[in-house]
């Protein structure tokens, strides 16, 4: 499909910046939400008290896509998220997040060609430190024609 070179121009071009502040009682509440029982995630009185490591999985960027992105469609589905987590995110931390379109690739499935977009959020906190990755997945189905 011709939708893919066109597209890859995309590809490492930052289009949103965004500052998150991350907060005790978000870190207990999403400690919570998930179910999760290690000390370190849910006791704020812990000597190594810290976010889970999927915390900033829960943070979007202002935009989805860049301005000016091509339009694929309406349809579409959330196709998953990856972290990597770098370091660790404490109460108080102040954290900027840069995006990007990570990459674009195609595949065919049985309702036919699926664009998949890794919207990439790089996360840093207040001192500059890179403390996280995430990897959204998006995928647009062509309008059929």
């Amino acid at each position: 499909m011709a939708l893919i070179s066109i597209d890859r121009k995309w590809i490492g071009q930052e289009f949103d910046v965004a500052e998150f502040k991350v907060s005790e009682k978000g870190i207990l509440a999403f400690a919570r939400a998930c179910g999760e029982t290690e000390p370190r995630f849910t006791d704020p009185s812990h000597p190594d008290f810290q976010a889970p490591p999927t915390f900033t999985s829960k943070y979007v960027s202002r935009r989805i896509l860049p301005e000016a992105f091509p339009d694929l469609g309406a349809r579409g589905f959330d196709a998953g998220k990856t972290v990597e987590v770098l370091g660790p995110l404490r109460p108080n931390d102040t954290l900027t997040a840069r995006s990007k379109i990570a990459d674009i690739y195609e595949k065919t499935g049985r309702s036919g060609p699926m664009i998949f977009i890794v919207h990439r959020m790089e996360f840093f906190n207040q001192d500059g430190q890179p403390v996280s990755i995430v990897d959204w997945r998006l995928v647009r189905q062509p309008d059929p024609e």
